[in-house]
């Protein structure tokens, strides 16, 4: 099969590294896979990609006016151009602007395009009015729309009416999470919740610090730790010092190793007041933490199945969320069985072998024809 794959960029990010795992997993299966970013600056590609993988810059194809003064009206000619070239049996893209472009610039060229939105439109702030009337224009040129939760799903069908190709595939883990062992925490360490992200509102840094602070007099043997950067993190670290609790409560920036440090963590908090996919709790769960996760869309209700593998706890509920880490501080036991229980449920649903079995599926249900080994 061949598949010629659009994305903005291979910066890093979680789309980006989605894209390397699949296209990465496709190419070491035997596919002929030929991955695009659209982004007319270029970069570098953060991720790295098996070597079967060709990876193709538009900003090469589109020449230097096209480039710099005119991308919109550069693109299509360079992506009809690499369609014409590359013959796909399938065309998969991923986020909203490349979609739109994508779409535009193959149509009647009479190969199936599956895109791929990122996040969750009703909540997404990324497409502004024009680029929302021209999804609703091209996304029911579409073979197949995907969404990465049923939140989503819904939400798009509101947004999109004449979409009817809708289906749900969600993140892969990384191959390299899979078969991660996990690291033991050392009996003389502090116990510690953790969080992870960009330190912008809508991830509610401030509402998990508060949520400490309530609790540190009843457990001095527990830290906070966040790990992230990003606009707010004077403001937090002016709420960290005005709780007095600067040696508990760290912010130590990003890191290079994130499983390596979630590893270590006792709980792992998320409070976000929205997601597109949460994959930094996926992996959290994958590694065996105890986690506790604010119930907003999307992903959360579903990585946890309706909060059998997590402590679920109502949005923007500053009881319940001190609650919910009270409850996995004061049980050892419950935090062991909790964690053990979510690393083999989200192992076994979001697995690359699960989810490229989705993906074959979508394929299948295209026309993509079908492989000598029964694959697409």
């Amino acid at each position: 099969m061949k598949i010629l794959f659009f994305v903005s960029s291979m910066h890093a990010g979680g789309a980006e590294r989605v894209a390397a795992t699949l296209a990465s997993a496709w190419a070491k299966r035997g596919d002929t896979v030929t991955l695009v970013p659209t982004y007319t600056g270029k970069g570098s590609c953060f991720y790295p990609l098996d070597p079967a993988v060709r990876l193709e810059w538009l900003a090469d194809r589109m020449g230097g006016f096209g480039r710099k003064a005119l991308p919109p009206l550069g693109k299509p000619g360079a992506i009809r151009n690499l369609v014409r070239e590359v013959q796909p049996d399938v065309i998969v893209s991923f986020l909203t602007n490349v979609n739109v472009m994508v779409l535009l610039a193959t149509k009647g060229m009479g190969v199936p395009v599956i895109v791929c939105e990122r996040t969750n439109p009703a909540f997404s702030s990324s497409a502004g009015k024009v680029l929302q009337f021209l999804r609703r224009k091209t996304y029911p040129w579409a073979a197949k729309v995907l969404m990465q939760s049923q939140d989503g799903v819904q939400a798009l069908k509101k947004m999109v009416p004449g979409v009817e190709q809708l289906g749900v595939i969600p993140n892969p883990l990384p191959p390299d999470l899979e078969v991660w062992p996990g690291k033991a925490r050392a009996l003389t360490e502090r116990k510690q919740i953790m969080a992870m992200g960009r330190m912008v509102p809508f991830k509610r840094f401030d509402a998990l610090i508060a949520a400490f602070a309530a609790l540190a007099h009843d457990y001095p043997d527990w830290d906070l730790t966040i790990w992230g950067d990003g606009p707010l993190r004077s403001e937090l670290e002016q709420q960290v010092r005005d709780t007095g609790l600067e040696s508990r409560i760290t912010l130590p920036g990003r890191t290079s190793q994130p499983w390596q440090e979630l590893a270590r963590a006792d709980v792992f908090a998320l409070t976000s007041q929205v997601e597109g996919f949460p994959n930094v709790l996926l992996e959290a769960m994958a590694l065996g933490c105890a986690c506790v996760t604010v119930d907003c869309p999307s992903g959360p209700r579903e990585m946890s199945q309706d909060g059998r593998d997590a402590v679920l706890i109502p949005l923007d509920d500053h009881g319940a969320l001190v609650a919910g880490l009270r409850q996995l501080i004061d049980d050892d036991v419950l935090r062991g069985t909790l964690g053990q229980r979510a690393a083999a449920s989200v192992r076994a649903r979001y697995g690359l072998e699960q989810v490229l079995a989705l993906w074959d599926a979508v394929f299948a249900s295209t026309g993509v024809p079908a492989r000598q080994d029964g694959r697409v």
